[in-house]
C-alpha cells in the first residue's frame, strides 16, 4: 500500500534481461541497511519487490526489482532505460501520515500525456486514456500517475487533465514530461469498487 507521495527521485543504473522478463537496478537515497529483501516499493508508479541492495563503491546506495511479462505488457517498464528517472515510495508503514491517497501500486495501463500548457505558477496536463479505464476517471477525484498522487481537474471523453504546482515539478519526473509521453496509470481504488458493486446491483 502506498500513498502517492514521491520520496526519492531514483535513477537506473542498468537494466538486465531475465527468462521472467527484466532485472533492473536503481539509485536511490534509501539506506539498503533500512530495506528487506522482499519489501515493496514503488517504481514510477507499478509496485516492485527488493530481489536485491547494497552500496555502490562511490558510496551510494542501490537496490534492485524485478518486472515480469505482465508489468511489462501494462506499464512504461517495457522503456525503462540506464540514466532514466524513476518516482519511488517505499511502502506505507503503520502511522505514516497520508497525503496523497491510498495507492496499490497495481497499474490499470498507461495514458499518453495530449497537451502539456506552462503557466506562471502550474503547469498543466491533458492525458488520454483507454475507453475501458475512462470510466473510472472523474473530476475532482484521485489518479495516480507515475506514482505521483493527483487531482483530476477535468474529465470529458477518454481525456482527463491535472495542474501540477511547481514544487511536484521539482521532486518529481514530471518536470520532463512532454506531448506524446506515455504514464502508468491507477485509478482510485474506490471506483474500482463501486462499479463492481454496481455490476452486481444492476443484475439483481
Amino acid at each position: 500500500m502506498f500513498t502517492g507521495i514521491v520520496t526519492d527521485l531514483g535513477e537506473i543504473l542498468s537494466v538486465e534481461k531475465i527468462p521472467a522478463g527484466i532485472r533492473t537496478r536503481i539509485q536511490t537515497v534509501y539506506d539498503p541497511d533500512g530495506i528487506d529483501l522482499g519489501a515493496s516499493i514503488a517504481c514510477g508508479g507499478p509496485c516492485h519487490t527488493v530481489t536485491a541492495k547494497g552500496h555502490g563503491v562511490d558510496g551510494s546506495n542501490w537496490f534492485e526489482v524485478e518486472s515480469a511479462a505482465e508489468t511489462l505488457a501494462l506499464t512504461t517498464a517495457s522503456q525503462w532505460a540506464v540514466g532514466q528517472k524513476l518516482n519511488l515510495e517505499r511502502s506505507l508503514a503503520m502511522g505514516t501520515e497520508l497525503g496523497g491517497h491510498l495507492v496499490l501500486g497495481h497499474v490499470d495501463g498507461t495514458a499518453k500525456i495530449t497537451k502539456r500548457t506552462d503557466h506562471e505558477d502550474s503547469v498543466y496536463f491533458q492525458f488520454e486514456v483507454s475507453r475501458a479505464v475512462a470510466p473510472f476517471i472523474a473530476k475532482k477525484g484521485s489518479v495516480c500517475l507515475d506514482g505521483t498522487s493527483l487531482t483530476v481537474n477535468e474529465a470529458e471523453g477518454l481525456l482527463f487533465s491535472v495542474f501540477l504546482i511547481p514544487h511536484t515539478l521539482a521532486v518529481t519526473t514530471w518536470g520532463d514530461r512532454q506531448e506524446g509521453d506515455l504514464v502508468n496509470l491507477e485509478v482510485d481504488m474506490m471506483a474500482r469498487y463501486a462499479a463492481r458493486l454496481a455490476e452486481f446491483t444492476h443484475e439483481a
